[in-house]
């Protein structure tokens, strides 16, 4: 496997370097027909600028990257750019470019689309994020991808982005939806107990080998609704870590028999019970 990174830091930017040229090229280069993984970090001030010109360059020049099977846009540590202001576009244009691609992850919501979300091979898409909005949850509600293995959505809070509901959630659950689906990730969410309560006897988990619930604000509630499942029992994996339950509810998980885990416990702020996601900006 041939992997190449990315990035222009702040003074590399103010000098005049580009992505789109470091694109073009990597295309040039002898490495380019054998690249298999791709990532773009920072494309210069992604807190004032989008990726679009990356998604373009990318583009243009995929022919020569007959090989790429996974491709990370947006991979970059909060010193560079914090997570709630990283300008995104709309990265549909990529999915028809890269026919044998296998796996997409984008980082930053600010922006972000999929809105022609379409490919017969992608097995995995991942986004992260600290607020997701209803928009591109209705992208992914909307796509067409038969061949999705892993879907895992860092969904975040309001004051960052996140302004749906579980109701921009239960079309992402609904059965035949994605056939071929064995890792669920509904994850670093405010409304935590919510999808618990609504997953914990969805059809979607006969077909799951992992239910990641993990990151979130999940309490004693949440955790309630998954001990009372039957269908989480065929889990091989329920991963609740970063949450908001008791010890006693945590003791309970453990002795339940389900393969779960619930390390890092956290504990809320104040008698006013405010939880926190792992990651927000």
């Amino acid at each position: 496997m041939t992997a190449v990174k990315l990035s222009i830091d702040y003074d590399g930017f103010e000098e005049g370097k580009r992505m789109e040229t470091e694109i073009e090229r990597l295309s040039e280069s002898p490495e380019a027909a054998g690249l298999t993984s791709l990532t773009i970090g920072d494309w210069g001030q992604a807190y004032e600028n989008t990726s679009e010109e990356a998604v373009q360059a990318l583009v243009k020049h995929s022919a020569s990257f007959p090989a790429l099977r996974k491709l990370f846009i947006g991979d970059m540590s909060y010193e560079e750019c914090e997570i709630s202001w990283i300008n995104q576009t709309d990265l549909s244009p990529l999915l028809p470019a890269y026919p044998e691609l296998q796996s997409l992850t984008a980082q930053g919501g600010t922006d972000l689309r999929l809105s022609q979300l379409q490919h017969d091979k992608l097995e995995e898409l991942i986004i992260i994020t600290g607020g997701l909005s209803k928009a591109v949850l209705a992208d992914i509600a909307a796509s067409r991808l038969p061949n999705l293995r892993k879907l895992e959505l860092y969904l975040g809070v309001d004051n960052y982005g996140f302004d749906g509901g579980l109701e921009d959630l239960l079309p992402l659950i609904e059965p035949g939806k994605f056939p071929n689906l064995t890792y669920l990730g509904l994850k670093n969410s405010e409304i935590q107990d919510e999808i618990a309560a609504a997953l914990a006897d969805a059809p979607i988990l006969d077909q799951l080998h992992t239910l990641d619930m993990s990151l979130g604000t999940l309490s004693d509630t949440g955790a309630e609704a998954l001990l009372a499942s039957e269908r989480v029992k065929g889990l091989k994996l329920l991963n609740l870590s970063h949450h908001y339950m008791s010890d006693e509810m945590m003791l309970r998980l453990k002795n339940s028999g389900l393969p779960v885990d619930v390390s890092d416990q956290q504990q809320a702020d104040d008698d006013d019970d405010w939880r926190y996601p792992s990651i927000t900006e």
